[in-house]
């Protein structure tokens, strides 16, 4: 699978698509590989009020266990429910069902302090 062009990428692996004030994330491709098989996906619930860089959730595998950290500021609108109930998502599809929540951001998004697709591919080869 294919790193996505219209998405900007942290250094903890989430990936964020921006769209208007909702801000799209999920973890990427390579974060999947690197925790194999993910058992366990909780996010916080809709509703709830987040700071730049603070946790939106967890990811278990048999691995470890990772937080899902956003690089905006925002309310959660929704959570991807399909991934909770299939947390198998994230590794089969990370960039497309696997998504993990949208969050409405208070203030105009960009990816100026995150790393486009080339950058993140050039550090993170699949």
């Amino acid at each position: 699978m294919s790193t996505p062009s219209d998405c900007c990428f942290s250094e903890s692996h989430e990936w964020f698509k921006i769209e208007g004030d909702i801000v799209t994330i999920g973890i990427t491709q390579f974060a999947a590989n690197e925790l194999t098989d993910i058992t366990y996906v909780e996010m916080q619930p809709v509703g709830t009020s987040l700071a730049e860089n603070e946790s939106a959730g967890e990811v278990e595998s048999v691995k470890t266990t990772s937080d899902i950290m956003t690089a905006f500021a925002g309310e959660i609108t929704e959570i991807n429910e399909a991934v909770a109930d299939d947390p198998s998502l994230l590794n089969s599809d990370p960039f497309g069902d696997g998504w993990l929540a949208k969050i409405k951001v208070a203030s105009p998004a960009t990816c100026d302090t995150l790393m486009d697709q080339a950058t993140y591919d050039g550090k993170y080869p699949l």
